[in-house]
């Protein structure tokens, strides 16, 4: 199978996180027949610098004509720290969800047993979690009128979301809780107590719900959400949510496996299907090979998710659990004993390709050698 990807390397520890999933996907091309094909186009502060754009049109038309988008990370300290500025990185990433019609983000939370101890709860609460946010990506507050008054004294925003745009995400979320390896249960995340909208969200849901006789669906408000996340957060399977309380209980929820770098995303729409790691550029690593790839390395396991090679994902997946339960970690998840950006990418590859022995020499593996001697 043959499939074009335009690679947004980004900003920061973009490019390192992002050259580890080619090298993923290149192994994962060689060991089943496929062929991928690579256009590396610019976003973010980098496409500033070098076109005074955050978001070249080359960039778009890339996205539009490929099968997938492959991110890295978006940002800058010099565009953070200076507010007044007109042209920013992340103008960039809104614009291009908005040329591919990005409707739903979609973000796994999945804790690995060898990391329990990272995670801010007990590991007793972690064995078993698996849950999937499907955050709507396009309407709500972050999107409505927004006023201010000359005084700067009162200020408003407008949430405001229609029937089409809840159906159109509650679908797609209903469909994966459907999946074979889900749960079959679906968990709307609103504040229907106050807010209209939210009701309109549940009127919606609990209109859309006969067409998924098998799917068990249960309503809770967002702050019992955000509770319930941190007291039994393997209760949950799938998660659809709106916009800003997805962004709130997303991030929430990320912290959860026990470092940022290893959750995955992807952004869902009429259009291409964007793939990126959840952290940030994390300018601070940017160059040192200390970054964690496995976010962007489970990104490209979506990725070929999505283009239906689930063995491949699911090969891709178990590489990376092989990885964290032998200790082959990155400086954020273990500040002692930690191995660099490339030799985990290369330890993932090692895997998928059938080169681990059965006795790992791990000393070789710390001089940075790419393949375990």
């Amino acid at each position: 199978m043959k499939k074009n990807i335009t690679v947004i390397l980004g900003d920061g520890i973009g490019p390192e996180v992002t050259e580890q999933s080619i090298k993923i996907l290149n192994a994962v091309g060689e060991q089943f027949g496929h062929e991928f094909t690579y256009d590396y186009q610019l976003m973010g502060a980098i496409a500033i610098d070098k076109t005074g754009n955050p978001l070249p049109d080359a960039t778009i038309e890339s996205a539009l004509k490929s099968d997938a988008v492959l991110f890295g990370a978006i940002g800058d300290p010099k565009y953070d720290n200076d507010p007044t500025a007109k042209v920013r990185p992340e103008q960039g990433l809104l614009k291009l969800r908005k040329s591919l019609q990005l409707f739903a983000n979609i973000r796994p939370v999945i804790t690995y047993p060898a990391l329990n101890h990272l995670s801010p709860l007990k590991p007793e609460k972690m064995d078993g979690v698996d849950f999937v946010i499907f955050r709507e990506l396009t309407g709500g507050i972050y999107f409505g009128e927004k006023k201010i008054n000359e005084e700067k004294t009162e200020a408003s925003d407008l949430c405001s979301y229609t029937q089409p745009e809840i159906e159109r995400i509650a679908h797609l979320a209903f469909q994966y809780a459907g999946r074979p390896e889900r749960r079959k249960k679906l968990t709307l995340v609103d504040k229907a107590n106050v807010l209209e909208t939210s009701r309109l969200w549940r009127k919606v849901v609990q209109d859309i719900a006969p067409s998924y006789p098998d799917i068990k669906v249960d309503y809770m408000f967002v702050d019992n959400a955000s509770m319930q996340i941190i007291v039994n957060p393997k209760q949950f399977d799938v998660v659809l949510t709106e916009n800003m309380f997805g962004d709130i209980i997303s991030d929430e929820a990320s912290v959860l496996s026990g470092s940022l770098g290893l959750l995955p995303s992807s952004s869902v729409g009429t259009g291409t299907t964007l793939f990126e790691p959840i952290h940030g550029s994390y300018p601070q690593a940017a160059g040192k090979d200390i970054a964690n790839p496995i976010g962007s390395i489970l990104s490209a396991a979506m990725m070929l998710e999505h283009f239906n090679m689930n063995e491949e994902a699911a090969l891709v997946r178990k590489a990376v659990a092989w990885t964290l339960s032998q200790g082959f970690v990155s400086q954020d998840i273990d500040s002692v004993n930690n191995y660099g950006t490339s030799v985990i990418g290369d330890l993932i590859k090692d895997f998928i390709e059938q080169k681990i022995p059965a006795d790992i020499n791990k000393k070789s593996v710390e001089l940075g050698k790419s393949t375990i001697i």
